[in-house]
């Protein structure tokens, strides 16, 4: 079988998760990158253009699939794979969800959901007048990167924004208070099936840095959530899906049509105890997804997240422990030396420690005492 993949840079969950996992299928993978130098077995591609890459994949042979992990390249990877007539998501979905003006759209036209939304290009006027408190946000952005909450003057934090990011589309949305939950969903031709969820702890605000997710008991707000995935013709595939409980009922925030990140996808893997990566390249083969077994185990993922700037002067290593029948792994993001400048988003994790245990007491003890052992130092 031959797969082909586009990506962009390196990601753990591609080259620790996805390749591993299609040789296990038995695929011969031809990574199509605009990057081909940082992987194996790559290609020099335009991914971010359809039609090159549809050209580039009929001139190296045609594939039995086409696959995408990154938030940036799944429309242009669903058109290739409509294209050569194999399994897919379809390339509208993607684009409502990456487009989170277009997201707040059709979720309002289909009487999903009414949040206050409005978008601004690069040369639009800021209005004057908004219900604050607000969330000014890039239109297509990822990793809490630019995102901020707003409690007056507007204006100025649409131009704190832009500085940084000229010429790109931003949206100003309603703030949704309430605890932060994700559902993961994996989805064949015959719809979406929920694997699990997560609950979302986030860092102080006026920004919104995951720093903790716990496994999350099924609950009755998974059905509004599967209905605005419905709305966006979302099903195919993995998907990742952030929403609030407010006062209101469920509202999301933003449906990333690709598998959970920041090492939470393994961490999905290891507490449902199935070969998740390879489920989800089967789907794009042409098979169904299996049972979704149930569990009774907790499973966490910590963010160690910086604190300060400064230099990483100690930092504990790859580790796989198991300590009073939890199982712990630890992955470090940064090293030492690296120096550290802090973002106020998900790009200042230094590491990630995942675990999965019989009860949230021993995970929380687990985490607890790795932390102490192996602390990471940055003066």
């Amino acid at each position: 079988m031959r797969l082909y993949l586009t990506a962009l840079k390196p990601t753990d969950s591609v080259t620790d998760g996805f390749l591993p996992a299609a040789r296990a299928l038995g695929c011969s993978v031809t990574i199509l990158t605009d990057r081909p130098e940082q992987h194996p077995d790559a290609v020099r591609c335009d991914v971010r253009d359809p039609r090159a890459l549809i050209d580039a994949i009929e001139h190296l042979g045609r594939p039995d699939a086409v696959f995408s992990n990154s938030d940036h390249l799944q429309t242009e990877t669903a058109l290739a794979a409509a294209y050569f007539g194999l399994p897919g998501k379809d390339w509208r979905a993607c684009a409502a969800a990456k487009n989170k003006f277009l997201m707040r759209r059709a979720l309002a036209a289909a009487g999903v959901e009414e949040v206050f939304s409005l978008r601004l290009g690069p040369g639009d006027p800021v209005p004057e007048r908004v219900p604050y408190p607000v969330v000014v946000k890039p239109r297509e952005g990822v990793a809490s990167e630019d995102v901020i909450l707003v409690t007056d003057d507007l204006a100025a934090a649409v131009a704190g924004v832009r500085r940084r990011r000229p010429g790109e589309a931003l949206v100003v949305e309603e703030y949704l208070e309430g605890p932060v939950r994700t559902l993961e969903t994996l989805g064949d031709e015959g719809g979406p099936r929920v694997l699990g969820g997560f609950e979302t702890t986030l860092g102080a605000l006026p920004y919104f840095v995951e720093e903790r997710l716990d496994w999350a008991a099924p609950d009755a707000s998974h059905a509004h959530v599967l209905a605005a995935l419905r709305a966006l013709g979302v099903g195919f595939g993995a998907c990742h899906t952030e929403y609030v409980l407010t006062s209101s009922g469920p509202r999301i925030i933003e449906v990333n049509y690709r598998v959970i990140g920041d090492h939470c996808d393994f961490l999905l893997a290891d507490a449902l105890g199935v070969p998740l990566f390879e489920w989800i390249l089967r789907v794009h083969l042409g098979e169904r997804v299996p049972g979704v077994p149930a569990t009774s185990a907790h499973a966490s993922a910590v963010s160690v997240v910086a604190d300060r700037p400064g230099v990483i002067k100690q930092a504990p290593g790859h580790e796989s422990v198991t300590d009073g029948g939890v199982r712990l792994w630890h992955r470090p993001l940064r090293s030492v030396g690296d120096v550290v400048t802090l973002t106020r988003t998900n790009r200042d994790y230094l590491g990630v420690v995942r675990a999965v245990g019989p009860s949230r007491q021993a995970v929380d003890a687990a985490v607890a005492g790795f932390r102490a052992a192996r602390p990471w130092v940055v003066e």
